[in-house]
């Protein structure tokens, strides 16, 4: 029955049409040739504009002095020129990309001039005086998308790819746009149509003696739904660490080595080390790499009673920092006794994800009792040791497990994770649907119910105003 045509109920129709064009805002029709400038704001050694669309050829040479008319596949040289005086402006390479080979699929002129922005701007110009428009943020990768050289997944990773902060959020972001998490999607919703399927032949065709589904059976294919689904969806703590990175805040007493530690961890001289204690009177902050994944480290001011008011604004930002952090690394001082302070801020602490750390080992062994149910790492900041440890922990501890034990596709998208959980909740529907023994024609409305999810992940029946949200926040000249 895998062959069977799904037919969609009225308030399930797709809103995804390549036809006429879909209008991107309300004014704005996605057939025109646009034009953008497809480099980042400034000077540089190169710019590129972006033309594409039906009169992307005609408009491109308008303004350019070819020695052979531009060729789909190949890149040549050209004189960019002001078309009332026929004066020379720029030299160019002008690539174009014949429909449907190209990005958006449709006709794509790429003009790659110096990047002075007034030559660019100027560029732009002209194209507009021969009837292009100004392109909408993410417009190019929109009509990719909607002309299907994309899914919705896909083109999302176009943006996260552009806006990585790390080689390996870099690689995640290429794995998404070759399709990883629809593939991961795929099986699982063949799986849910081919059960869509055979129980709705079983109700429009029930007078023909076509089987129906028993209960067990039913029961044991949302099960094959369910647990893929539910591993997808335990995906995304990880993934979201890897998406938006996090904060580690470093608290501790004055003098326990917080900022020799964050010193450590970033590799530099970034935070002021001295041996008076209260040196630290504002929060440091700094951005690393750990694991690939973005983490924002804060070297905080000594927690202690203060009278001072400077450094009493600094601890009560310590605090502030402490509960604000995506985890909080409590610094305690091994060589010495803990104090009141110690408690009181491990105390402060222990709703957070927290990693205990006895800095200055170097000293000798602990002069303090860990406790039986916290542990805690020994670390030397002075002379290393204990480092890559810490690391380590920190990055298991935030996404509970190793990169490695992630298969392709994982989440790294709040709209993603909240479609699945919202497939996850319609099939636990239906699963308690058939154990109350209701009639499969209301079963099969918590069945469209997850499938409709699973489709708006790849943009198969999402709404236009989700799309125009998503590629809002593209930057324009993508």
């Amino acid at each position: 029955m895998s062959a069977w045509k799904i037919t969609y109920p009225e308030w399930k129709l797709p809103s995804r049409d390549t036809g006429q064009g879909i209008l991107y805002n309300k004014n704005v029709n996605l057939d025109d040739t646009i034009v953008a400038i497809a480099t980042p704001p400034g000077r540089g050694g190169i710019g590129v504009i972006r033309l594409a669309g039906p009169q992307a050829q005609p408009i491109a040479e308008f303004m350019l002095h070819l020695k052979h008319s531009l060729e789909p596949g190949r890149a040549q040289f050209a004189e960019l020129v002001d078309p009332e005086s026929s004066e020379r402006i720029d030299e160019a390479v002008v690539t174009y990309f014949a429909k449907p080979h190209s990005y958006t699929t449709d006709d794509v002129v790429e003009i790659s001039a110096h990047g002075a922005p007034v030559v660019l701007g100027h560029v732009v110009e002209l194209a507009l005086t021969r009837g292009a428009r100004l392109a909408e943020p993410g417009e190019f990768t929109m009509r990719a998308f909607l002309n299907g050289r994309l899914d919705l997944t896909q083109a999302e990773a176009v943006r996260d790819l552009i806006e990585s902060q790390t080689l390996y959020q870099a690689k995640v972001a290429a794995q998404q746009l070759e399709g990883a998490l629809s593939k991961r999607l795929q099986p699982i919703k063949k799986k849910l149509v081919d059960l869509i399927a055979v129980m709705e032949a079983g109700i429009d065709f029930a007078e023909d003696d076509v089987a129906v589904l028993p209960a067990e059976q039913i029961l044991r294919r949302i099960a094959e739904v369910q647990a893929p689904l539910e591993k997808l969806k335990d995906s995304f703590a990880y993934g979201k660490v890897v998406h938006e990175g996090f904060t580690l805040a470093i608290v501790g007493r004055p003098n326990v080595g917080k900022s020799s530690l964050f010193n450590r961890l970033v590799e530099r001289e970034r935070a002021i080390v001295t041996s008076a204690p209260g040196t630290t009177r504002d929060l440091v902050t700094e951005t690393v790499a750990l694991g690939g994944i973005p983490l924002k480290l804060i070297d905080t001011a000594g927690i202690r009673h203060s009278t001072d008011e400077a450094e009493s604004i600094g601890i009560r930002k310590s605090y502030e920092a402490l509960s604000e952090a995506d985890m909080v690394l409590v610094v305690l001082d091994s060589s010495h006794q803990l104090l009141q302070e110690d408690e009181e801020l491990l105390d402060a602490a222990k709703d957070r994800k927290v990693i205990v750390v006895a800095n200055k080992v170097d000293l000798g062994d602990l002069h303090w009792s860990p406790w039986a149910d916290v542990q805690v790492l020994k670390t030397s900041a002075l002379t290393g040791e204990g480092i890559d440890q810490l690391r380590a922990e920190v990055l298991d501890a935030l996404s509970g497990r190793s990169a490695g034990e992630f298969e392709a596709g994982f989440l790294t998208n709040v709209r993603h994770q909240r479609l699945v959980e919202e497939s996850l909740i319609s099939l636990a529907a239906a699963q308690h649907a058939v154990q109350g023994g209701i009639p499969h024609e209301m079963i099969m409305i918590d069945l469209y119910g997850a499938l409709r999810p699973l489709d708006a992940i790849t943009g198969e029946t999402t709404a236009d105003d989700i799309l125009n949200l998503i590629f809002s926040s593209f930057c324009i000249g993508k």
